[in-house]
């Protein structure tokens, strides 16, 4: 467990700048254009890779999925979207003001948070943008591959508690929620998100202070972040610190302007074209990939196991099937040990692939029967890429 003092050494390792605390020698060359992006090692993280650095945007290296089904802190992806995120806060005074339409505004402590009932979920955190480096043509964003993502256990106590104590007023609509990280200028947006009143009371949203058992990483929003299970991590504020109930809809950048898809069907238009009309990001899409091996990797021939992941939005996964002939056939996987409807789904299947070269393809279908795509889709800010994964291997 990580105590204060140690956070705040972690922190202040941070500063000047937002520098990483190590920049290493050795580099990744992700597979697409531009792709060659250092690795960078930052406190609380084992060498990451690095998209940006202020502000901090850090992705997992993906051999990291084929070691756990549960991504380690340590390797947990970062993404801020301000540059002026906090280095330094001391849990003892911290707090978060509950406001707006509730009958008793409250400043909520960290210790009075942790006095409350508790409740853990595993849930994925993915990045609205995850794989955007894929998009053809290309997008404008940060070009990460696929590693924007990672599964967690979160311990916290349901928003749905924290506004009940507050007392949500008849009439709400949203409730907003803003955190510590602030912007540079003062014409750049903070970055503040909004969910439905139904959908923040659901009982599911939750006030995470535990990530795997431990305190939260700082880079990953110690000591409290939002966790929204299901949906993309742009509404899963760090380090939070105001949650306001407004009777009305709020027409901040982040939600008016920002990470909206086009209406329609995937969320996809044509190339070039503009959307007739956008919706705020929501739920993830069904997804599936192959851990056990990279695109380009050579193999034994004869009998490999391979292995894999899954997930959706929240229905859960209900197949997961592979074929290794170009999609001509396909054979459902063994799905591991289901650890709920937000998690990662493990699966394997051991192949027989005979000498030569062999396009691997793995494709899930969700419990709520919708299945990946064997087209990718397309929009302006490369969101929602979920694409049945092609992977091209050589037996020898």
């Amino acid at each position: 467990m990580l105590n204060r003092r140690t956070i705040l050494k972690g922190s202040s390792a941070l500063a000047a700048g937002l520098s990483p605390l190590t920049a290493l020698a050795d580099t990744v060359t992700l597979p697409f254009g531009n792709g060659e992006r250092p690795l960078v090692k930052y406190p609380q993280k084992r060498p990451m890779i690095g998209l940006t650095s202020r502000p901090p945007q850090l992705e997992t290296p993906f051999s990291v999925f084929n070691e756990n089904v549960i991504t380690p802190n340590d390797a947990f992806f970062v993404r801020y979207h301000l540059a002026n995120i906090p280095l330094e806060i001391d849990p003892d005074t911290y707090t978060i003001d509950i406001k707006g339409k509730v009958d008793k505004p409250v400043k909520l402590t960290l210790a009075a948070l942790k006095r409350m009932a508790s409740v853990e979920i595993v849930a994925v955190n993915q990045c609205s943008g995850n794989s955007r480096g894929f998009s053809e043509p290309r997008v404008p964003g940060g070009q990460s591959a696929n590693g924007a993502m990672g599964n967690a256990r979160w311990r916290g106590v349901p928003l749905k508690t924290v506004l009940a104590q507050a007392g949500v007023q008849s009439g709400a609509k949203q409730v907003v929620f803003n955190g510590l990280d602030t912007p540079v200028i003062d014409k750049t947006p903070d970055f503040v998100k909004a969910l439905e009143i139904d959908h923040a009371t659901d009982g599911e949203v939750m006030l995470a202070y535990q990530m795997n058992g431990q305190d939260l990483p700082m880079l990953n929003g110690f000591p409290v972040r939002l966790v929204v299970p299901g949906y993309y991590g742009t509404y899963w504020i760090k380090h939070l610190s105001e949650i306001t109930v407004i009777d009305t809809v709020f027409d901040g950048f982040w939600m008016k302007s920002a990470y909206r898809i086009p209406d329609t069907e995937n969320a996809s238009i044509e190339p070039g074209t503009a959307p007739k009309a956008t919706v705020p990001i929501g739920r993830f899409n069904v997804r599936s990939f192959v851990t056990s091996l990279a695109s380009g990797a050579k193999v034994t021939a004869g009998t490999t196991t391979l292995k894999g992941i899954a997930f959706d939005g929240g229905t859960g996964i209900k197949e997961v099937a592979v074929s290794i002939d170009d999609g001509k056939t396909w054979t459902p996987a063994k799905l591991g040990t289901d650890l709920g409807k937000y998690s990662f789904r493990e699966w394997t299947l051991p192949v027989t692939l005979a000498a030569g070269a062999h396009v691997l393809k793995v494709r899930a279908t969700s419990n709520g029967g919708k299945v990946q795509p064997d087209k990718a889709g397309w929009n302006p800010p490369g969101y929602m890429r979920n694409v049945i994964e092609t992977y091209t291997v050589t037996a020898a």
